[in-house]
């Protein structure tokens, strides 16, 4: 077995003690014919097999990370009544619950006074700054590295900015140099920092940044989506510790609850440091918000109806693992970085692999040793292959000849960019899988 099932019996607890909320109302109750229903849900069940383990410890590719068991089961009970958050009538108690959620967040990124709110996920989250940016700085571009989320180019197209790619340095992250170059024509408005790409968990080397902030005007949008939990793990090292030390400086920041927060899909979340941005997103939805003079979330989001289900899931996890350095929470991150410390120390030792570089998060990537980039390509795929076949689930991702030939996986350079392997070690528990992970990994590349 490797589903938990002890949670639907809690959550039958709680369904009861949610009825006694509502026990002033005559008795309702949706009729369900038990055959067709039970029929059915077997054969939903037989569907979603055909997927990957992915909350299993010996899935280890794309950035799947189960959510927490209180996170499923505080959103399966919200569902029951289906709340939807853009408006206090539609979502009472779930408004005031995520309100306390994203204050918590903002918390711990070192605002105590903040504009913010949950979104679907960080596509819309990010959408949301970019269009605070541009109402900002009208008529100026946008600027991320080569390797920040492919989303702010295509964002910035809906918004009608023109984009500048910033290249990056031999690990992925934003050359500090060449954004000085790019911001020497005064276009740039925003310019997008990523702390923790999602191709290789690169961290861009904000305190440089901010340095040139002081003697350029634009904004500083953080997108943190993958990395930012990481600003509570306690075993980072220098370079990117002292970017998530500064974190609070920038002008707005987006992270992801979904990925590293233990939540289901779609929640993401984004933050702006100055409360008056609102102004930007202030309308009148007379037949909405009627039932409050307070702050309606839909009054400071461009979505409207949002699943209340989402704030009730991040509450409920952030009451029982409080987002602070040294909890249960944190230590959970740090044993998903230890896991990927531990990867790349084992795959620098392996004469068939050549690691790009040490992980800055708990993402790693590694070639495959060729003669050639392509060969080295095609034994990446045939590993990818080989190791899903025995149950061990990898992840493949192209890097520029830049970010791979430090570590030498090649003698020749048929073509400028390298298939690798990729590991996103996201789960607590790959910290004690690393062992037979290596065990299938080197079994695999043996077939």
């Amino acid at each position: 077995m490797t589903f938990d099932h002890e949670s639907l019996s809690i959550l039958a607890e709680c369904l009861r003690a949610l009825d006694q909320g509502f026990d002033r109302l005559p008795d309702f109750s949706a009729p369900i014919d038990p055959g067709p229903f039970r029929t059915v849900l077997l054969e939903t069940a037989e569907r979603l097999k055909d997927n990957r383990p992915y909350h299993h410890p010996l899935y280890i590719g794309q950035m799947l990370k189960p959510p927490h068991a209180i996170a499923r089961t505080a959103y399966a009970l919200a569902m029951f009544l289906n709340p939807n958050n853009h408006a206090l009538d539609g979502g009472r108690a779930t408004s005031i619950m995520e309100k306390e959620a994203v204050a918590a967040i903002a918390r711990m990124l070192g605002w105590e006074s903040h504009l913010g709110h949950l979104a679907g996920g960080g596509t819309m989250a990010n959408f949301e700054a970019l269009w605070v940016g541009r109402e900002l700085r009208p008529g100026r571009s946008v600027a991320a590295s080569a390797q920040a989320h492919y989303t702010h180019s295509r964002l910035s197209g809906v918004l009608g900015v023109p984009f500048v790619t910033v290249p990056i340095d031999g690990r992925g992250r934003m050359d500090v140099r060449a954004l000085e170059n790019a911001l020497a024509g005064g276009d740039i408005g925003t310019v997008v920092v990523t702390l923790g790409t999602t191709a290789a968990g690169a961290v861009d080397p904000l305190p440089g940044i901010l340095e040139l902030r002081d003697r350029h005007d634009f904004r500083i949008h953080v997108d943190a989506a993958y990395g930012g939990y990481f600003t509570l793990a306690g075993n980072l090292g220098g370079e990117a510790r002292a970017a998530f030390d500064r974190i609070a400086e920038a002008d707005s920041i987006v992270i992801d609850p979904h990925k590293h927060g233990l939540q289901p899909y779609g929640c993401g979340c984004v933050l702006f440091r100055d409360p008056g941005v609102g102004r930007f997103y202030r309308h009148d939805s007379p037949y909405t918000y009627f039932s409050s003079p307070e702050l309606h979330l839909g009054e400071i989001s461009l979505e409207c109806s949002r699943a209340g289900a989402s704030a009730a899931a991040l509450w409920a996890t952030m009451r029982l693992l409080p987002p602070e350095p040294g909890g249960d929470f944190a230590r959970g991150l740090e044993a998903g970085r230890q896991a990927a410390l531990a990867l790349h120390a084992a795959l620098e030792r392996d004469d068939r692999f050549a690691p790009l570089f040490p992980p800055e998060l708990d993402i790693v990537v590694w070639a495959v040793r060729a003669e050639t980039a392509g060969e080295a390509s095609a034994r990446a795929r045939r590993l990818f292959d080989a190791a899903a076949r025995i149950d061990l689930h990898l992840a493949l991702a192209t890097f520029p000849r830049s970010m791979a030939e430090a570590g030498r996986p090649v003698s020749r350079w048929d073509v400028d960019a390298i298939v690798c392997l990729r590991a996103c070690a996201m789960k607590p528990e790959h910290r004690e899988w690393m062992p037979e992970i290596l065990r299938r990994l080197d079994a695999a590349a043996d077939a």
